[in-house]
């Protein structure tokens, strides 16, 4: 991996990390574009700049998040379905981490975003801000987050279906995907740094920096975009995308 590399991976972690397409998945496409082979090195790089991902998030929601302990809350029950199962599964999900998987979860999570869509109906009460939701709920955002545990899921779209269907309307199941993605990017990543810390050079260290100031820089302007986005459109788009991307790369592949 090079300096090219890691600008063309940064920017492919901060668009694709809150938008509904997988960013795993779009990585690990990416990657395979490139000509990267999967390392330590390379597995630690694509989640430790998530970290630039995340600061943009937090800068955007600073304030909500410095004023309500209770979504912070909120936030950690709905974080720990994923944080149980990602600490006994760890193993056998790494071994799903290939093309093939994540072009046909594109496809079948492509399929569920547009039937969701077709299905979806405003309701007069549905919940409209993130600090609303019951703690029930939150954890059963949780448990559709875990789902995201197998590359080409998306864990901002696992997390938004969860949210549609567990009465929140589209932008208050969006900014808690954005939120929730705090403690669970979070605790992914410093398991990787933890992990695989005494591997890294000094050169990789100047690759994770690029890669972390572009994904940071990318991410923001996405959020901001998808919030924008959202408040006039369905994510029936995001699905037909996922479809298209996900039937290419399946005709590269076999």
């Amino acid at each position: 991996m090079d300096l090219l590399d890691a600008v063309i991976l940064g920017v492919v972690e901060g668009v694709t990390e809150f938008l509904p397409i997988s960013s795993t998945g779009h990585m690990i496409l990416a990657s395979y574009l490139l000509g990267i082979k999967q390392s330590a090195f390379t597995k630690t790089f694509e989640i430790a700049i998530q970290l630039g991902a995340i600061l943009a998030v937090v800068f955007i929601y600073r304030e909500k998040l410095s004023k309500s302990l209770e979504l912070w809350k909120k936030l950690i029950a709905a974080f720990i379905p994923t944080g149980i199962l990602g600490l006994l599964l760890h193993h056998y999900v790494e071994e799903l981490f290939s093309p093939l998987v994540v072009s046909v979860m594109l496809i079948v999570w492509g399929v569920i975003f547009i039937v969701v869509e077709l299905l979806y109906k405003e309701r007069e009460h549905q919940i409209d801000r993130p600090e609303e939701i019951s703690y029930a709920k939150a954890i059963g955002i949780g448990l559709f987050q875990s789902l995201a545990m197998i590359p080409g899921t998306s864990r901002s779209g696992a997390t938004i279906i969860g949210g549609l269907l567990l009465g929140m309307n589209r932008v208050a199941a969006t900014e808690f995907s954005f939120l929730l993605a705090i403690p669970t990017m979070l605790a992914a990543t410093g398991f990787e740094l933890v992990k695989n810390a005494s591997s890294l050079s000094g050169g990789h260290f100047v690759l994770l920096g690029v890669g972390f100031v572009v994904a940071m820089v990318s991410a923001f302007a996405a959020v901001k975009w998808l919030l924008n986005f959202i408040k006039s459109h369905t994510f029936i788009p995001f699905g037909i995308y996922r479809i298209i991307v996900g039937l290419i790369f399946l005709l590269i592949l076999l």
